[in-house]
């Protein structure tokens, strides 16, 4: 959750101090049935189970409009062979969570989704990987059929677990990603110009991606992500980043300094012009 940023905020900002707090995210892609198939599908499952879902970008949510539900299989297929396995093996595609408490958490997580009426298509809890049996290795997972409310959507899991839903249309999608408290980061795939402008005008979020998973800007832009997902008054990156370093200091200089007559006060807001 927000807790430890806006902890960290609240008691640096009384302080008189200026912070910048990325708090939590909840990352949504919307999948519209013209879109590049197999790329998509590709896309998803690496922007998912990339670095085990552990990493504030990660794409832990996908919007299937029409008829491109019909590719969750696919994607459910290609999730089940990902190799999980320890970050030194260079043949590692998922590895371990942090933290028993983090492996725990996930469990958890995809338990309550379940229970909270959600369809569990790959299990990854339970894992064993030969040689590291203690390890902290949670396979891929995903769940269909989430709604607002299920525990396993509302929650940052932060591990490798996507959750899914359909809906049919695109105003749907915009809407249900914009009903999110979050607002770091977003995707639409798409092949039909008019829906991803439409799409980038609508979506309110603070960073979009158009056929682009994991929309991390390059440095030299900011890091724009925004409602629930920040605190703070300027971004991360970029102008901003170097804005909140900055302390500006503002000099005036009239080097025209003399009086028109020796007894001239000015006794107003010194202007310029008017002479």
């Amino acid at each position: 959750g927000n807790m430890a940023g806006e902890h960290i905020f609240d008691r640096g900002t009384k302080n008189g101090k200026r912070v910048q707090a990325n708090l939590g995210a909840k990352n949504h892609a919307t999948v519209m049935p013209d879109a590049d198939k197999d790329a998509t599908i590709n896309a998803i499952v690496g922007a998912a189970f990339g670095a085990a879902g552990q990493r504030c970008m990660a794409l832990s949510t996908v919007i299937f409009v029409g008829d491109s539900k019909n590719w969750l299989p696919e994607i459910v297929e290609k999730a089940r062979k990902l190799k999980v396995g320890p970050g030194m093996d260079n043949s590692t595609e998922v590895g371990p969570l942090i933290s028993k408490e983090s492996k725990a958490r996930v469990e958890m997580l995809i338990g309550q989704g379940v229970e909270d009426g959600a369809e569990l298509l790959l299990d990854g809890r339970g894992v064993v990987v030969p040689g590291n049996e203690k390890g902290n290795y949670v396979g891929p997972s995903v769940l269909y059929g989430v709604d607002a409310k299920n525990r396993a959507y509302t929650e940052e899991i932060f591990g490798p677990v996507l959750v899914c839903l359909s809906v049919d249309t695109l105003e749907e999608a915009i809407e249900f990603t914009n009903n999110s408290k979050y607002g770091n980061g977003c995707a639409i795939f798409t092949q039909h110009g008019p829906t991803a402008r439409k799409f980038q005008h609508e979506i309110d979020v603070g960073q979009v991606g158009i056929n682009v998973p994991i929309p991390v800007p390059l440095p030299f832009f900011s890091f724009t992500g925004s409602r629930a997902s920040i605190r703070g008054d300027v971004h991360f990156y970029g102008k901003q980043g170097a804005q909140f370093y900055t302390q500006i200091k503002t000099i005036t200089a009239n080097w025209d300094y003399k009086a028109v007559t020796p007894a001239q006060i000015a006794m107003s807001m010194p202007t310029l012009g008017g002479r």
